[in-house]
């Protein structure tokens, strides 16, 4: 497996001048810089050509000793979740598609991807994003809207048995979540269960993350009245750590950048606060971007965290080089030293 040579790099730095985007969309004045592993998953070599044309999304959790990896890849079919497993992070068995295609006219009928698991009582609950659109074969990426749809299984390796009875929560016009409304991780507090989504509406497209709430999660969710982050701050997809010594929840998200090449992932950042419900924007920090990757300098994707010892793994995606396609993605690994420490000037 190829890995490019890790970067050596302070783990926090202090403020320093951002660059600005030709819209004036909000930047992250500091920086909580990940040291870059490098490429660790490459697309093209999982079975029935599940991931031929790429593998994007990373979504990192474990079960016992073995980290499961969920990342959506892009076969003769379209986009869908695929699994691999590993040991380490590094060496992955790829295990193949593990969501089909749902029939015509159904929801998921375009894209069964990204999704997010939640082990109870023995039962493991997935929440997967879905779409009844996608662009022209071959690539056939997923389009709008982005829908949260449910299955679930006795096995983090399945098989998995879709619940098309179940709708947590959809997309509604003239709301902040009007085109997306796209699974994330599930957090329980006291008595409900809370999932950070991704929402976006308007034209142009403003992104940001929301809670939805519920006590059933094989029941209905109850989608908060506003974000959690402006969504002027153009991120999407969330994964959480909570540091113990500080009491502080880090969030990690990706961020859309603008060029003259148009909109794509161009960072991870996080976020932090003391309370998981309530977040300052100002609050945030860059972890990747083209000064720390070592192999896809422009265009970096959706990040997923796991603890492993005294660091924390961040996986994310990347077409690599100066490309910002959605195609021909790869998964990556960086890391941060534990434990997390908030950055100040």
């Amino acid at each position: 497996m190829f890995l490019v040579t890790v970067l050596t790099l302070a783990s926090l730095a202090a403020a320093e001048e951002p660059a600005s985007y030709p819209d004036g969309r909000p930047t992250a004045r500091y920086r909580m810089n990940a040291e870059d592993q490098g490429v660790v998953l490459r697309h093209g070599e999982g079975p029935a050509a599940c991931d031929q044309l790429g593998a994007r999304e990373a979504i990192v959790f474990t079960a016992g000793d073995t980290y499961y990896l969920h990342y959506d890849g892009s076969g003769p079919e379209g986009w869908l979740a695929c699994l691999a497993v590993s040991k380490d992070l590094i060496h992955w068995t790829r295990r193949g598609r593990i969501l089909s295609l749902g029939g015509p006219g159904e929801d998921d009928s375009a894209t069964a991807a990204s999704p997010w698991v939640y082990m109870e009582k023995d039962v493991w609950h997935m929440f997967y994003i879905a779409s009844p659109n996608a662009t022209p074969p071959p690539d056939r990426i997923p389009s709008f809207p982005y829908l949260t749809r449910k299955a679930r299984s006795s096995s983090p390796e399945g098989p998995w048995v879709k619940q098309k009875d179940v709708i947590p929560f959809q997309t509604v016009p003239g709301t902040y979540y009007a085109l997306t409304a796209s699974a994330g991780p599930v957090l329980r507090q006291g008595g409900e269960y809370w999932m950070f989504f991704s929402a976006s509406a308007g034209r142009p497209v403003k992104r940001t993350l929301a809670l939805a709430r519920t006590k059933d999660l094989d029941g209905p969710w109850r989608v908060d009245s506003a974000p959690i982050l402006p969504p002027e701050e153009q991120v999407e997809n969330a994964s959480l750590y909570f540091e113990d010594s500080i009491h502080t929840w880090f969030l990690f998200t990706n961020h859309i950048g603008l060029d003259r090449r148009g909109e794509y992932t161009d960072a991870v950042w996080v976020y932090w606060s003391r309370e998981p419900g309530r977040w300052d924007a100002r609050n945030k920090a860059v972890v990747l971007d083209k000064k720390n990757c070592g192999w896809s300098r422009d265009c970096i994707g959706m990040p997923s965290v796991v603890r492993v010892g005294n660091r924390l793994a961040v996986l994310y995606d990347g077409p690599g080089g100066n490309s910002v396609s959605h195609m021909h993605r790869d998964i990556g690994l960086a890391w941060l030293k534990l434990p997390l420490r908030i950055p100040t000037d």
